[in-house]
């Protein structure tokens, strides 16, 4: 979800098809982070156990997976663009 100063309303911006596991869905996501530089969310789906990208351009329809079975529960990405993911299952 996006939420704008002072709205009330918030825009949808990824997963509009609904809770599953479709490249176009999410199940229970629990962060994201922005990479500036490719324009792109990087999301913990952690419902479906894998970490997606998914382009801000409009236009896009589904996602990519960057890391499938992963009990991912948060996201860092440093300066240097090295992304850091906790594993809850791993505790890592």
């Amino acid at each position: 979800m996006q939420w704008k100063m002072g709205d009330t309303n918030g825009q949808v911006l990824v997963g509009r098809k609904g809770q599953g596991n479709r490249l176009d869905q999410l199940y229970a996501p629990t962060d994201v982070l922005i990479d500036k530089e490719t324009d792109n969310f990087i999301i913990c789906d952690q419902g479906n156990r894998r970490v997606i990208r998914w382009s801000r351009r409009s236009g896009t329809t589904q996602g990519e997976i960057l890391i499938n079975s992963i009990a991912c529960w948060g996201l860092f990405m440093d300066d240097q663009r090295y992304l850091y993911i906790s594993d809850s299952d791993k505790h890592e």
